[in-house]
């Protein structure tokens, strides 16, 4: 099990990240995360809460209040970008063949998600991988008034900025050390939550066909 998490570790060390891309590289990642057809692979919520941590200890030279807002204005940006490519191309992402970078499938189970939770897709579909990514190119598609898109995109991003960067922050200004011996476990912790919404609805379609094919 240790040489799991040592490997895993390796893998995906978010302090050598930071500390080689640092703020400009944590911006990007929400950008690209929340705009960009391609970013749904990239770890959004963990670094949110990363940076703030390394804010809070000194790793990441930058005050937390430039952190928080840089980040909030990226991942409106982001999201913005999604709808306009939604809005322009987003039609013929259904033809387009799967590449390493794009699936149909994530690009639909989005749409399903989207079209049941309507706004609450774009607020707290922040929180859940590959909605965050594919839900405002879906409003661009199906052309969501942009008034209302415009509020629930800022009205999300200053959620899921606010929330995840200022815990990091504070837990680091309080507990420094002891998260740091447990970063490992955080990081897993991050990714198996982020996951579960995913698993959800991937069980609850595939025993909605079964229902279907009986």
């Amino acid at each position: 099990m240790q040489e799991f998490l040592n490997s895993l570790h390796h893998l995906i060390d978010p302090e050598k990240l930071l500390k080689e891309g640092g703020f400009y590289l944590v911006v990007f990642v929400i950008f690209a995360e929340t705009g960009l057809f391609f970013g749904f692979f990239l770890p959004g919520d963990y670094l949110l809460f990363l940076a703030g941590m390394f804010v809070a200890t000194g790793k990441l030279d930058v005050s937390i209040y430039t952190l928080v807002f840089s980040l909030c204005a990226a991942a409106i940006l982001g999201n913005f970008t999604g709808y306009w490519f939604g809005k322009k191309t987003g039609p013929v992402l259904y033809t387009r063949k799967d590449t390493f970078f794009f699936k149909k499938r994530y690009l639909k189970s989005a749409e399903s998600y989207y079209r049941k939770q309507g706004a609450f897709a774009l607020i707290m579909g922040r929180f859940v991988p590959i909605v965050r990514t594919f839900a405002p190119i879906i409003a661009g598609i199906v052309r969501l008034e942009f008034k209302k898109f415009a509020f629930y995109n800022i009205s999300g991003a200053i959620l899921w900025i606010f929330s995840l960067t200022l815990l990091g922050y504070f837990l680091g200004k309080s507990f420094a050390r002891q998260i740091e011996e447990y970063l490992i476990y955080i990081i897993i912790g991050f990714i198996l939550i982020t996951t579960i919404p995913l698993l959800i609805t991937f069980v609850r379609e595939k025993l909605s066909k079964n229902d279907n094919n009986n």
